[in-house]
């Protein structure tokens, strides 16, 4: 089988039922200059990571937490899981599998 993107294979709840935790197929790769674990509360402290920016411009996001093999979102009280989970899951997939990136 030959896998070409990332895939959300488990989406594991938390303590916090605005929480949710992504489990992922591979890991995402190092964003350069980053520190992991990569953790946001507002899209201004995400400028700089592209990942992240993009799941603050979902709306109804309020917090962000990538590690390697998951991401953890955190919504609004008043944004549900049935409209974020598929916005969230294609995201993931966009992010290019290791394998895919350029050799510096």
């Amino acid at each position: 089988m030959n896998v070409t993107q990332r895939t959300v294979t488990d989406f594991q709840p938390t303590p916090n039922p605005n929480a949710l935790k992504c489990v992922l197929s591979h890991p995402l790769p190092d964003e350069p200059g980053a520190k992991t674990p990569r953790s946001y509360f507002n899209s201004s402290d995400a400028q700089t990571d592209p990942l992240a920016s993009k799941f603050f411009a979902l709306s109804g996001i309020v917090s962000v937490l990538i590690l390697p093999g998951w991401v953890t979102v955190v919504k609004a009280p008043n944004t549900t899981w049935t409209t974020l989970k598929p916005k969230i899951t294609a995201i993931l997939a966009q992010v290019p599998l290791e394998s895919a990136l350029p050799k510096g």
